[in-house]
């Protein structure tokens, strides 16, 4: 490890914007899980030592040798595939899902992990095919790539890890230089699609959508269609909703949300932790922290556009795109803007592995950064 150029030379804007998202987010699980109250600070000092481990992944990634490790990424694919097999098989199950695998104490989500193996691997699979992305058998034999570790993962099942892959999916496409064409037939066919099992799901005996969705996802559809106040269903997303208005512009302050405090919010902590942010500190708050996620993005598009290698630019450009992904999916969900669906907030939310797999996507974009001649963003 070359820790003297890792101190010259890597985007210490990039780090500082990581690292206060990820002490502030430590700060709103402490209020989320009622620390204040005495209540058990097991979850806020669990989040602490995550954060402390991510930093050495962080920087561990930042100087892995990514070309070595690319030429093995079928072995990595295996890999990430054997995991959500042994979930499936082994994993413990929790509330109807089955996410986790569990080494004594220690418990891991592989859908997680499976999103930066993704990026590597699915990277790897379009350089070296650059040439051919245009090519219908080999835009085929990508997206199979990407369906089989999806439909796995949708066996626990986690629609909002198998949102992310194909984001992914769709972002390094876009930056491998796919045809307009293709995407405008994808969507001339996923918009009927899709305005097909909206009216599906709303019939009394559903021709399609009950064989793809859960039953607990076609509940959540139809309360994003017709939220009924009052009812169960639409009960998360209105309580959110209450708490991010009842914030207004500057917030109730730290440990004085009303609706956090008196645990209405559900899973504070995580799913909704941006209404703790908008109760306790107000539209200032949750304008910080929006502007924080999207100045991460930005840096690592300027990245990206900053490296001569497609493999390294797309991998970037799929980092990029999870974590705006996933921003906008979380505080879309909080806001009421999006069928309510399980997805943390970057660096934020509640969790280990989506610490550990953010902070390791970190670590890649500056070990890209790094590979620069000279630091781009000097002097900014």
């Amino acid at each position: 490890m070359n820790i003297k150029k890792f101190i010259r030379y890597a985007d210490w804007w990039l780090i500082g914007a990581v690292f206060v998202l990820c002490v502030f987010g430590i700060i709103c699980i402490g209020s989320a899980t009622h620390i204040n109250l005495g209540e058990s600070a097991s979850n806020y000092y669990s989040q602490m030592v995550w954060f402390a481990v991510g930093i050495f992944i962080m920087v561990f990634m930042a100087h892995i040798n990514i070309d070595f490790i690319s030429n093995y990424y079928l072995i990595l694919y295996a890999a990430i595939n054997v995991l959500l097999v042994a979930v499936l098989l082994f994993g413990r199950s929790v509330n109807g899902a089955t996410r986790w695998l569990y080494f004594g104490p220690i418990g891991i989500q592989p859908s997680e992990f499976t999103k930066i193996i993704i990026i590597i691997c699915l990277s790897k699979l379009i350089d070296k095919n650059r040439d051919r992305v245009n090519n219908i058998s080999v835009l085929a034999i990508i997206s199979i790539f990407v369906l089989i570790p999806i439909l796995l993962i949708q066996k626990q099942p986690s629609l909002s890890a198998s949102l992310v892959l194909i984001a992914i999916l769709a972002v390094e496409l876009f930056a491998a230089g796919l045809d307009y064409k293709y995407i405008m037939y994808v969507g001339a066919a996923v918009i009927p699609v899709v305005l097909f099992i909206v009216w599906d799901v709303q019939n009394a005996d559903p021709i399609l959508a009950d064989i793809i969705l859960k039953p607990h996802q076609i509940n959540r559809i139809l309360t994003f269609i017709n939220p009924v106040e009052g009812s169960d269903a639409y009960y998360q997303t209105m309580k959110s909703i209450n708490a991010i208005g009842s914030g207004q512009l500057a917030g109730k302050g730290l440990y004085e949300g009303t609706l956090n405090q008196l645990s209405y919010l559900p899973e504070p902590q995580n799913d909704f932790i941006f209404s703790v942010i908008g109760e306790e500190f107000g539209f200032i708050g949750c304008v910080g922290v929006l502007l924080l996620e999207f100045f991460i993005v930005f840096r690592c598009i300027l990245i990206a556009m900053s490296t001569s290698k497609g493999f390294y630019r797309l991998m970037v450009a799929g980092i990029a795109g999870m974590l705006a992904f996933q921003t906008f999916v979380n505080t879309g969900v909080a806001t009421g803007i999006l069928p309510n669906t399980g997805m943390s907030l970057p660096f934020v939310s509640y969790g280990g592995s989506s610490m550990w797999t953010n902070m390791a996507s970190i670590g890649l974009v500056l070990n890209i950064g790094l590979k620069r001649s000279k630091s781009l963003f000097e002097g900014v």
